[in-house]
């Protein structure tokens, strides 16, 4: 099986979608969000991204911002493999741990975008004195606006709306054809699991990771959607009881150091997913590019996934997926 580099991955979604737009969005522009209205008035040069998820997005759209929120990964500037080639020689300030209001404002920007950045009501208020905010549209949450509705409400804020739109156009299409080509996943069940504080958990179908593997034909387990209220976005159960996570598909994403706690559980092989060879783990790199769902990373990450998925989920439990047993999952 043979993997498209990160930087070849990046380089080919470049070639494939158009340079920044040459005519200029019109402004003012309005959004209505969970915390009130906010006016753009004019396309703004100086950005500041809040948003867990890296520069991806805005670097995919022609745009460097003047600050990016570090969310994770040991990578220069929080910018992982696939955004390097569209970051070029470019820089930004790095934004690491709490908010900093005097720090933001010293940037000067002209627009805050915390579309995933879980800020609450007062951090929406102290921010909009220093300049506009895009928040989450409703009916979206903190965390649960789809990466293509990102990309979009981005996209708009930024005066890129049709460049946003291509790029969302041209992924959504490589999905339609990955479930046109693959009918026998419909409507058979993958969880998106993790092993984190010491316990097994479960992304919920309004989680970014999840929603990709439903928009391949993928539903996520009820024992798992019905786990916890709504307004979270993963569910947390016990390595005394992990049947919650049995599925057709049972995908493990790992962050470099939680692979020996999977490989450990005392009950994972009592799953059918694991008796069956229909357990597939994503490394850290596979992991990031599917937790940050950015127009950048989602076509290095179905280059990746799709060939795991196939293997997991063809009814023969003889078929290895390469990646679990190079981790030691299978017996």
């Amino acid at each position: 099986m043979t993997h498209a580099t990160p930087r070849r991955a990046a380089a080919l979604l470049l070639l494939l979608l158009p340079a920044a737009p040459a005519v200029s969005q019109e402004f003012p522009q309005t959004f209505q969000h969970r915390f009130g209205t906010t006016a753009v008035e004019a396309e703004p040069e100086r950005v500041v991204s809040l948003d867990y998820g890296g520069p991806d997005d805005l670097l995919a759209l022609g745009v460097v911002p003047v600050a990016q929120r570090y969310w994770y990964g040991d990578y220069p500037l929080g910018t992982w493999p696939w955004a390097r080639e569209a970051l070029g020689d470019a820089s930004f300030d790095l934004i690491e741990g709490d908010l900093n209001l005097e720090r933001i404002a010293a940037l000067r920007p002209d627009v805050i975008l915390a579309v995933h950045a879980g800020i609450g009501a007062e951090d929406y208020e102290l921010l909009s004195q220093i300049a506009p905010v895009i928040a989450p549209e409703p009916p979206y949450d903190e965390y649960s606006t789809p990466w293509q509705e990102r990309a979009r409400l981005k996209g708009r804020a930024l005066g890129r709306s049709e460049e946003a739109e291509a790029q969302v156009r041209a992924i959504e299409d490589r999905l339609a054809a990955i479930r046109a080509e693959h009918p026998e996943w419909q409507g058979r069940t993958a969880t998106v699991a993790v092993h984190w504080n010491g316990a097994p958990a479960a992304f919920l179908p309004n989680d970014s990771r999840a929603q990709l593997l439903a928009q391949m034909g993928f539903a996520t387990p009820p024992a798992i959607a019905g786990a916890v209220p709504s307004d979270s976005f993963y569910a947390t159960f016990s390595d005394e009881d992990p049947s919650p996570l049995d599925a057709d598909v049972l995908l493990w994403l790992g962050d470099g150091t939680t692979l020996p706690e999977i490989r450990d559980m005392p009950l994972r092989r009592t799953l059918q997913a694991h008796r069956e060879g229909r357990e597939a783990y994503a490394d850290e790199l596979l992991s990031g590019a599917l937790s940050f769902s950015s127009l950048l990373s989602l076509p290095y990450a179905l280059d990746r996934l799709v060939p795991m998925l196939e293997a997991a989920a063809d009814g023969d439990p003889a078929t290895p997926v390469p990646e679990s047993v190079a981790a030691g999952l299978t017996d």
